[in-house]
């Protein structure tokens, strides 16, 4: 297979990022607006992690052997501290990803309106009076350290062909579960900050001051789990200097 260019990789997480968002984000007001003024409910959680597991499978298999669909600033990082990334298009993927994250929160309000943004654009944020700092900095760790951990055991040729992108999506379908109830489970930086700036722009309320929480759990958490897997692993592949190339995420 011949290696997709530069600007090839950079439209896939783009596009990846935009899908990524406004379907598993999207989930999130499209079900406060079906369900009107009744109260939440733990199905709800459950659609809203099968609506992000599932565009997570779609664009693993769309996108998997162009760019590698990380389509997660946390991800990128984790790779390329690995050295299984060049550090050279870390800012070129990250730029990417978090514009695809603002075209999809924007595609949110295009396709619901008003309701969406009052309804808080399904922008992550946490209850200071029922979650600390601490317990949220520790849930998006968590969160992103198992499904960096999935993603690089399923791409390192671990996974049975062409099982890696259901490994992930129910990597990410299990992980917003038990995190979502304490931070929303954003496991993604370009996800935390694409519709935080969208609906900043439209004249919702963000608390910016929890924008560090979520940031610095997730890259810490992304980064924890490449060298835990490292060091489990113990196999040539695994603990090689090879860089990731979208090829080797296509097998």
């Amino acid at each position: 297979m011949d290696e997709s260019r530069l600007w090839q990789r950079l439209a896939a997480e783009f596009l990846g990022t935009a899908f990524l968002v406004f379907v598993g984000v999207g989930s999130v007001p499209a079900l406060a607006a079906a369900r009107g003024t009744a109260p939440f409910t733990g199905s709800e959680l459950g659609f809203i992690s099968l609506s992000f597991a599932t565009i997570v499978i779609v664009t693993a298999y769309v996108f998997g052997y162009v760019s590698g669909n990380h389509i997660n600033p946390a991800v990128t990082v984790a790779f390329a501290a690995a050295g299984k990334f060049p550090w050279r298009e870390v800012p070129h993927y990250l730029a990417a990803q978090v514009a695809g994250a603002i075209v999809g929160s924007i595609g949110i309000v295009g396709v619901l309106g008003n309701p969406a943004v009052k309804g808080g654009l399904g922008v992550a944020a946490f209850n200071p009076e029922v979650t600390t700092v601490p317990q949220a900095l520790l849930a998006e760790f968590l969160g992103t350290f198992i499904l960096v951990y999935a993603v690089f055991g399923a791409v390192f040729r671990k996974a049975a062909g062409g099982w890696f992108g259901l490994i992930i999506g129910f990597a990410v379908f299990a992980a917003i579960i038990p995190v979502a109830p304490a931070t929303g489970a954003s496991i993604n930086p370009a996800r935390t900050i694409g519709p935080m700036l969208v609906l900043q722009a439209l004249g919702g309320e963000v608390h910016w001051n929890q924008l560090w929480v979520y940031l610095v759990a997730e890259f810490l958490g992304g980064v924890a789990a490449a060298f835990t897997f490292a060091l489990i692993a113990h196999t040539k592949l695994d603990l090689s200097d090879k860089v990731l190339d979208p090829e080797v995420v296509a097998k």
